[in-house]
């Protein structure tokens, strides 16, 4: 009797090509629907409110959330129509995901595009959607909500780098 194959350690590694995950094995252009919609973590930082220097060009960072951000699940509320509710909202697709700087550097989307492995608490990993909660990444408890915020300027944060 054979032993039974090893399961695919926690960090997406394993010896096995054929086992390994499909963010390791399929470019993002090429992932199905379901494949892409499971690499976002849920940590809402995409979802902050942001200002881009117009001289510059730097973008900042807020603690305020868009609109339709669930600030306590991480969650779009209305993901599927949020560009007509949100019409400065960007949708990202495999095209347009590494012309985004400001796309936080523990996205998954980011980390995939440049080839680099997820971390070690994002949902498909620790097959835990808490995890990025747990491990201080996402913005719950953060953030304020796009309605409470006054201006933007006094809301400018760096953590969400």
């Amino acid at each position: 009797m054979k032993p039974p194959k090893p399961a695919p350690r926690q960090s997406g590694r394993t010896d096995d090509p054929a086992e390994a995950p499909f963010w390791k094995t399929t470019s993002l252009s090429d992932m199905s629907r379901d494949q892409w919609e499971s690499l976002c973590d849920g940590c809402g930082k995409c979802c902050l409110l942001k200002l881009e220097d117009d001289d510059t060009g730097v973008i900042d960072f807020t603690n305020v959330a868009c609109r339709l951000l669930d600030i306590g699940a991480c969650t779009c509320t209305n993901y599927a129509e949020r560009k007509r509710f949100v019409s400065d909202c960007v949708v990202l697709t495999p095209e347009n995901v590494d012309q985004i700087k400001w796309m936080p550097s523990t996205c998954a989307y980011r980390l995939v595009a440049e080839g680099r492995d997820l971390n070690w608490w994002h949902p498909l990993v620790s097959g835990d959607p808490e995890s990025v909660h747990q491990a201080g990444v996402s913005v719950r408890g953060r953030v304020v909500t796009e309605k409470l915020a006054g201006d933007l300027e006094d809301y400018i944060v760096t953590w969400p780098r």
